[in-house]
């Protein structure tokens, strides 16, 4: 009882160790069937490695074709207000031609009707001095009695018709002159200028139709290049739908696969879990009396790990199902008051770089995770661990008396080896806890990362 009980209590040594590492677990993207399954349990693979490929044809396209049918009949009523468009510039350039062949013609005409009327006005002017000079030779002949009024009043007739006819020629040169220049500000008065008139308000008419439909084009424009972003970006996620290859996010061991080739997964589903070999971690198993001795930062030797030593970065009073999930095997059960060590490879030295251990065959294995080692303090009290102490004596007794005991069978004598280690390994006292520390992996990293 006292070399099964006192030791563990004070021991710097513990063989209750067990190597370990995060768990990754590869869930299926998307919805489908499993085309290409390359994962095997025990394989070695590297970040980037495709480990399998999901199809699905079954996708559900009715979003995609309502965008496509809205940008289809925007596209369309696009090309009829371009092509509207069009023609109506087509047919301003025609009434723009026709109007101004018009306006020069009409120009022309004004301009000579204008010179006629001033000689008109001119030959007015003349009859009417003639008719003065007649007025005024009869008005002497008159007051000298030597003729006639009636002679007279006809003349003088004559004359106000002349001086009438001379202001109405007047007047019509003032017309026209009026109506050319309202001709070259485009303003169209008078009878003749009935038809182009006609014309400008048709071809103002067709421009206001030209400009309404360049605002339409311009709306129309702007909606299909706001549905084509929807649309573009249905496909790219039909697309991603359609299928998907899951990647290794890191380098690792596949450590069990969950599926099969052909069948068929919904997104989420788990398809195989990784172990992270490069974050290989020790969890040790100690007395609580012993956790000033163990404090962060303490240095230890780990032997039949990949690594030679390490630093215990932090200590766990227990653990959960929650927690075990995480990593590649479950912790080790602890006794009444008793606690985790946790010990990360010692990165000064170079031993955490190496991630391949050696079995007993000489075979090289990607991952040394859920192998038992030995876990011991540096500079401690010459205390080890009885377990270990009782297994060491079982070997040199075992190979001391291995000439004496060739006639046992060999498996009897394996068994019974196995046995007696076993029983050795068994504590007898239970855990307590220490202290409540559920995110222990954060502080880990941040231990090592100093």
């Amino acid at each position: 009882m006292v070399t099964a009980v006192v030791p563990p209590i004070v021991a710097d040594q513990s063989d209750r160790a067990i190597i370990n590492a995060p768990v990754k677990l590869l869930t299926a993207p998307i919805n489908g069937d499993i085309v290409l399954l390359s994962a095997t349990p025990g394989r070695g693979v590297n970040a980037g490695d495709v480990l399998a490929q999901i199809s699905n044809a079954r996708l559900d396209r009715t979003t995609l074709i309502m965008l496509e049918q809205k940008a289809s009949d925007a596209r369309q009523k696009l090309a009829a207000t371009q092509e509207k468009r069009g023609s109506d510039l087509n047919y301003l350039t025609s009434l723009s031609a026709e109007i101004g062949g018009q306006l020069t013609q009409l120009k022309t005409l004004f301009k000579s009707q204008i010179e006629e009327l001033r000689a008109q006005v001119a030959e007015s002017d003349s009859l009417g001095g003639a008719k003065k000079a007649l007025v005024d030779r009869q008005t002497k002949l008159v007051e000298r009695n030597t003729a006639n009024m009636d002679m007279l009043n006809p003349t003088l007739k004559q004359y106000s018709a002349a001086l009438h006819k001379t202001e109405a020629d007047k007047a019509k040169l003032g017309q026209k002159i009026s109506q050319l220049d309202a001709l070259e500000r485009g303003i169209y008065v008078g009878d003749e200028l009935i038809p182009i008139a006609t014309l400008v308000q048709k071809r103002r008419d067709i421009d206001l139709d030209a400009k309404r439909l360049a605002i339409e084009e311009a709306e129309l424009s702007a909606q299909l290049a706001d549905q084509q972003g929807p649309m573009d970006a249905e496909r790219a996620r039909l697309a991603k739908l359609a299928a998907a290859e899951v990647r290794v996010p890191g380098k690792g061991m596949v450590m069990a696969v969950e599926a099969s080739k052909g069948r068929h997964v919904g997104a989420g589903d788990a398809l195989a879990s990784l172990v992270d070999c490069e974050q290989q971690f020790v969890v040790a198993i100690f007395s609580y009396r012993q956790g000033q001795n163990l404090a962060a930062g303490t240095h230890v030797r780990v032997d039949g790990a990949p690594f030679k030593s390490g630093i215990i970065t932090s200590l766990l009073p227990k653990t959960s199902d929650k927690l075990d999930e995480r990593y590649a095997v479950p912790f080790p059960q602890t006794e009444r008051r008793e606690m985790y060590a946790i010990v990360m490879p010692d990165q000064k030295g170079g031993d955490g770089l190496r991630t391949n251990s050696t079995e007993a065959d000489g075979k090289s294995s990607p991952c040394a995770v859920g192998k038992w080692v030995t876990v011991t303090r540096d500079n401690g009290a010459v205390v080890p661990s009885m377990s270990v102490a009782w297994r060491q004596l079982t070997a040199f007794v075992t190979s001391w008396g291995s000439a004496n005991a060739q006639s046992l069978p060999e498996r009897n004598r394996k068994a019974g080896h196995a046995r007696l280690a076993e029983k050795f390994r068994e504590a007898s006292q239970d855990s307590v806890a220490l202290t409540k520390w559920e995110d222990w992996p954060t502080r880990t990293e941040a231990v090592v990362s100093k």
